[in-house]
């Protein structure tokens, strides 16, 4: 039997008020806490009413239109205090770049409004004699002060293309793709068997943590993902203690080599956990690259995962 999707009424109407919510906490680089918490009760209020009219339809937040769906996920994926930490300290940074530009250029006054949310698109920036609007996709929650600068001169001045090639490479690295498989992660209805059509996952960590972490890794929750990404083949969930893989690795055509590549990947996630240095969150620190690269097939494994993302790039 097909599910029918559901379009949750009104939920735009609250993705605004939360989005100026955020606008107004981000106006000071240390927000009050107790309006924080007053936002995460909003948040939280949401998402449970949103599962709510899931549950009485017996359905799940799959179910919904793709519209829903997305921000649902990201009411979800805020509701964690780390991502709502993060997300009110790139609203603020955007801000601050926003009134610098317009400073420098001896711009008149406007109204501006900065918003990450989780959008189709990279970024959404409209600019009248008036109000400058720059809606930015959650991925770019850990970019650096350039993409940010880059974002609003986009917006301010039009493309150019220097800022053009900075905002594309940050969309095409791990730290974007990472934000946006955890809120792909959310809604996503996941069957927890880490035995696949071809490799179990359970297999390949008994081996991986016996020959790389001296079998002390304490064993995360696998699962296999059908979630298509376009340049990344697996996830570490800290909150869950999960390690998702993508389904395009469990195939006869795709060594071995490269899915036990990818899992070793995602449990340096667990095992380094996550630095924050200028509160900017780091993944892949120093000492993760020197481990990643002790893999015995790394070069072929990278080459073979190249591969992969091309062929689903064409």
């Amino acid at each position: 039997m097909t599910v029918e999707t559901i379009s949750i009424k009104n939920i735009k109407v609250q993705q605004n008020i939360i989005l100026q919510n955020i606008f107004n906490l981000a106006s000071t680089q240390n927000p009050d806490a107790a309006q924080i918490q007053q936002l995460t009760h909003t948040l939280t209020k949401t998402v449970a009413t949103i599962e709510n009219i899931c549950s009485n339809l017996q359905i799940t937040p799959a179910n919904l239109t793709n519209s829903s769906r997305k921000l649902y996920s990201w009411f979800k994926f805020l509701t964690n205090e780390q991502n709502l930490q993060l997300h009110l300290i790139s609203t603020y940074r955007v801000r601050q770049i926003t009134q610098q530009i317009l400073s420098a250029h001896a711009q008149d006054a406007v109204e501006v409004m900065i918003a990450f949310t989780n959008l189709a698109g990279l970024y959404q920036g409209k600019r009248s004699n008036k109000v400058i609007s720059l809606k930015i996709n959650e991925g770019f929650i850990n970019a650096s002060e350039k993409v940010f600068q880059a974002l609003v001169y986009c917006t301010i001045f039009g493309k150019s293309q220097e800022s053009t090639r900075l905002i594309r490479s940050f969309a095409s690295s791990e730290e974007y793709s990472s934000v946006l498989l955890d809120l792909d992660l959310i809604a996503e209805v996941i069957a927890e068997n880490p035995q696949g059509n071809f490799y179990n996952l359970n297999e390949l960590f008994d081996k991986l943590n016996y020959e790389y972490f001296a079998a002390n890794l304490v064993k995360p929750r696998l699962a296999w993902s059908q979630i298509k990404t376009y340049r990344k083949f697996g996830h570490y969930e800290p909150a869950r203690d999960r390690v998702v893989i993508s389904t395009t690795l469990d195939s006869a055509s795709v060594p071995k080599f490269v899915a036990e590549f990818v899992l070793y990947h995602e449990l340096l996630h667990k095992h380094h956990g996550t630095k924050w240095v200028n509160d900017k969150r780091m993944v892949h620190t120093s000492q993760f690259r020197i481990d990643e690269r002790k893999f015995k097939f790394y070069a072929e494994a990278d080459g073979w995962l190249k591969k992969l993302t091309y062929n689903q790039s064409l």
